[in-house]
């Protein structure tokens, strides 16, 4: 049925005159009462009764006009709703993201994409590198906060947001004193929390290769997947750590953090947005725009 109609229907519901819906809508009335004949063909039944004050619903109309009401507000959000996603106003976007991208990252591209998208669903899902590389591919999420370099298949764009230097995170009873800075020889006794192999092959390669040029071989003695579990692993005397320096926005019981006085060979920490090319602007081209990328920095 005609949506149209169906508004003309009410309009005269609530004017109670087909003369004043005509002046409401600003049409004439002949094209009113001939929308309304239509529709009464239509369903087959008498909506409206003429009377000299002007025209009552019948019981048919009683029947369904809050039916019509509750329809016509429907498809007026949703043509509301359609038109907004299509200007990029709306929609549902689903984020994945590593777990430091929490520490300073996406606190803030949240609160820019919320003020320039206000009626945006967001999903958010933290999940590991290679969670967010997979998914990515098979199209469960639409732009993925993961660290770099990771092979992701498939037509994709990628923002480089930071690329951090590496502090250590230590136990607290570790024996340094307070604002000092530690050396890598000092660490490889302890022995390191890190991700696991298939999470960040290249960085974890890169630590390991640092160690080795200082002349103090590294191994790792307990994998951990997320980088809250990394610290709850080093409270626990697991071993020590290597993060990103954002991880310092934390204040997590049982660790400390220091910086590393010969860490030149370390690699830098990369987060970056990836996330799938399409031919017309999406909400993922337009999160990708407002997350601020940080210039790297050295110190602690």
């Amino acid at each position: 049925m005609d949506t149209r109609n169906l508004k003309y229907f009410l309009a005269v519901a609530d004017a109670g005159s087909v003369t004043r819906a005509a002046d409401r809508l600003n049409i004439a009335q002949p094209a009113l009462s001939q929308a309304l004949t239509r529709m009464e063909k239509e369903l087959g039944v008498k909506l409206f009764s003429r009377t000299r004050r002007g025209a009552d619903l019948t019981a048919a109309g009683l029947a369904i006009v809050e039916d019509v009401r509750m329809s016509v507000a429907r498809i007026d959000a949703a043509s509301h709703r359609a038109r907004e996603i299509g200007a990029q106003r709306a929609g549902r976007l689903t984020v994945g993201f590593v777990s430091t991208a929490l520490f300073e990252v996406l606190p803030r591209a949240i609160a820019a994409l919320r003020a320039s998208v206000p009626d945006v669903e967001l999903v958010l899902r933290e999940m590991s590198n290679a969670e967010q590389a997979s998914a990515l591919e098979r199209g469960e999420i639409d732009i993925g906060l993961l660290h770099t370099p990771v092979p992701v298949t498939g037509r994709m764009r990628e923002k480089l947001i930071t690329r951090e230097p590496l502090i250590a995170v230590l136990p607290e009873m570790f024996p340094l004193a307070a604002g000092a800075s530690v050396s890598l020889r000092e660490l490889a006794p302890h022995g390191l929390v890190w991700f696991p192999h298939d999470q960040l092959p290249g960085v974890r390669a890169g630590i390991l290769s640092a160690f080795r040029q200082a002349g103090c071989a590294v191994e790792i003695a307990q994998d951990a997947n997320r980088s809250l579990t990394v610290l709850a692993c080093v409270a626990a005397g697991c071993g020590v750590s290597l993060l990103p320096r954002s991880v310092r926005a934390l204040q997590f019981s049982g660790v400390k953090l220091a910086g590393i006085v010969d860490g030149a060979a370390l690699p830098r920490f990369e987060l970056s947005a990836i996330w799938p090319a399409r031919a017309r602007q999406t909400l993922a081209d337009r999160f990708a725009e407002l997350i601020e990328a940080y210039p790297a920095t050295s110190s602690l």
